[in-house]
């Protein structure tokens, strides 16, 4: 089960509290006083890593609480220190506060970390009071209480290029013809039921990343169909490729269906609908008289768009496109390395 978005209870430990001793040992007169200070609390950390790629585990055990710190102990020990708790989730997970809104980390590379819930400090002995004028204090502080809250994780995946389309439009059968990702491939809507990611080669060992979802329907944004609460996945690509079936078996028209989908993505959001595109026409192999693929070329050079007829099967037009789309992001990534 692909789960993509969870909500979490996370609360750090309590930290310990200092106490109030003496020391008291036979032929030691007035020792003075050797309270302990107590631990500090563990922290709850969310940890991102690469062997997970779904939040499933987070949807089942949502309440995380870490070890409060131990009271301190006369001899002047200190507390032990609580244990922390650490939280594994799929690079690329966002971390919000569930009451705000307000994103407290986005965790996009292996191994990156955040801190959700601090512990508390622990308290101070009445060690730490000794002074020259005061060298038997009776006072001792507690531990400091630690901080809890409600989080939303939602994962957004990391691509480099996002496949949109309607169902049926063949992204499936492009990704697994392009790249070693093996979707779900059948003659009916809605195949993709979870999104997909396949690495792509090209050119002197230089490669990308695409990202395939379930299709979209008009009416998507109004929450029919799958694909629109699987757009966030996308929202994180650099260039988008827009499928559109041109076959004969086709029933819509090619036209209608690109702007379908330009009307979902506006939609959705400004972030998808600048992002920079490309068109495919796909199923290049049962295209009949052509007629379809004519439509949508004179379309295309009308609003001066990028079009590749493909054929997935064949393999027909796949070469020009994945060189086209690796310049591409190649391009886009250019300012962000310069920038870093």
């Amino acid at each position: 089960m692909f789960v993509d978005e969870v909500r979490i209870f996370v609360k750090a430990g309590r930290g310990g509290d200092g106490v109030c001793s003496f020391r008291r040992e036979k032929y030691v007169p007035r020792g003075g006083p050797d309270g302990g200070d107590g631990g500090n609390g563990g922290n709850v950390i969310v940890l991102a890593t690469r062997r997970y790629s779904t939040l499933l585990d987070l949807r089942y055990q949502q309440h995380y609480e870490a070890q409060p710190g131990k009271s301190g102990g006369g001899s002047n020990r200190r507390g032990r220190t609580g244990k922390d708790v650490m939280i594994h989730v799929p690079v690329g997970t966002l971390v919000a506060d569930d009451a705000t809104g307000e994103i407290v980390a986005d965790l996009i590379a292996d191994g990156q970390s955040h801190v959700a819930a601090r512990g508390g400090r622990g308290g101070r002995g009445n060690a730490r009071f000794a002074t020259s004028t005061n060298r038997a204090p009776t006072q001792a502080k507690p531990g400091t209480p630690s901080e809890k809250r409600w989080l939303r994780l939602e994962l957004k995946l990391l691509a480099d290029v996002g496949l949109v389309g309607l169902p049926n439009a063949g992204k499936s059968t492009l990704i697994s013809a392009i790249s070693s990702a093996h979707p779900k491939i059948a003659d009916y809507p809605f195949t993709t039921l979870t999104p997909k990611l396949g690495v792509v080669s090209w050119s002197d060992a230089r490669s990308f990343v695409v990202a395939d979802i379930p299709g979209l329907i008009e009416g998507a944004h109004e929450g029919k169909g799958l694909g629109m609460q699987f757009l966030r996945h996308i929202e994180r690509t650099t260039f988008l490729l827009h499928l559109v079936d041109i076959s004969e078996w086709s029933s819509g028209d090619p036209v209608v269906s690109f702007e379908v989908m330009r009307k979902e993505l506006m939609a959705y959001g400004p972030s998808l609908e600048s992002r920079p595109f490309a068109v495919v026409g796909t199923k290049l192999d049962i295209k009949g008289d052509a007629q379809r693929l004519g439509r949508l070329r004179v379309y295309c050079k009308r609003h001066r768009l990028r079009l590749f007829p493909i054929s997935a099967v064949t393999r027909k037009g796949l070469d020009a496109l994945v060189h086209f789309v690796g310049e591409q992001v190649d391009s886009l990534r250019a300012p962000c390395a310069t920038a870093s």
